[in-house]
């Protein structure tokens, strides 16, 4: 008897390991084919949903730039979070129990491989803001880059663990702690994106007496010769097959 439960005790332990890899070799699969949506929820919040996992990046606060943007309390899997100031990295109220990293380094999570990168939050070595962790991660068959607030160039190093992004994610309003529209043009050239979606710029969200940063039309300009796509949503749906070669600009809608 004892024989016979230790023998059929392995074999469950045998096929719940197989079972375990099998399932991670779907999630994969699901990660590296198909297709990926992505919704502004404001500022540089972003949700992406596709492999059947959502992944909220850069919840925020509502105040300054972001005075009348709506909290973005959406369910998630799991959290990505470039920074941890005051308007910045809130996971307060989020619905559910998600995940979260909020550390440059290498990580897993539902068969998705993340890639935390670190870059200076301000334009004095990180001795102003600290420093910002750009997100590089492939989901839906997607690679996305999310700089988050990035502010100082792209090293060598940098730009070898961010590859080339189907998707990038780039602040362009400036102020002291991100990209200004020049300093964003020289990311978008380092990086050849396909499609390049701007962040971090003044809205009609933006407390006018305490937001410092510059409306989209700077970067717009300096951009001139750049396809810009406009959506009126602001969820939009990619597919590796719908991505322009040669790089492209898009706009979502908030809706206010």
């Amino acid at each position: 008897m004892k024989r016979r439960q230790l023998i059929s005790s392995a074999g469950a332990g045998l096929l719940t390991a197989l079972v375990t890899e099998f399932s991670s070799h779907l999630q994969a699969e699901a990660q590296s084919s198909g297709s990926l949506s992505v919704q502004w929820l404001g500022h540089s919040c972003f949700l992406f949903t596709g492999g059947g996992t959502k992944i909220l990046v850069n919840p925020f606060r509502s105040v300054g730039c972001t005075a009348k943007y709506r909290p973005p309390q959406v369910t998630a899997d799991l959290v990505l979070i470039s920074s941890q100031l005051l308007d910045e990295g809130a996971v307060e109220g989020l619905p559910g129990n998600p995940k979260l990293i909020y550390e440059p380094g290498v990580y897993e999570f539902k068969g998705i491989k993340f890639q935390g990168i670190a870059i200076d939050h301000d334009r004095k070595g990180g001795k102003q803001f600290g420093i910002n962790t750009a997100w590089r991660w492939k989901q839906g068959g997607i690679n996305i880059l999310h700089l988050g607030g990035a502010a100082a160039p792209i090293s060598i190093e940098q730009k070898i663990l961010m590859g080339r992004p189907d998707v990038a994610f780039i602040p362009v309003g400036g102020g002291a702690k991100a990209y200004n529209p020049q300093e964003a043009k020289q990311a978008v050239q380092v990086l050849n994106p396909k499609l390049i979606i701007p962040t971090q710029y003044r809205t009609q969200a933006a407390d006018t007496a305490t937001c410092d940063i510059s409306t989209l039309d700077d970067f717009l300009t300096l951009m001139e010769g750049v396809n810009v796509l406009r959506s009126n949503s602001d969820t939009l749906a990619i597919s590796s097959g719908s991505l322009p070669e040669k790089g492209a600009i898009q706009l979502l809608s908030y809706k206010y």
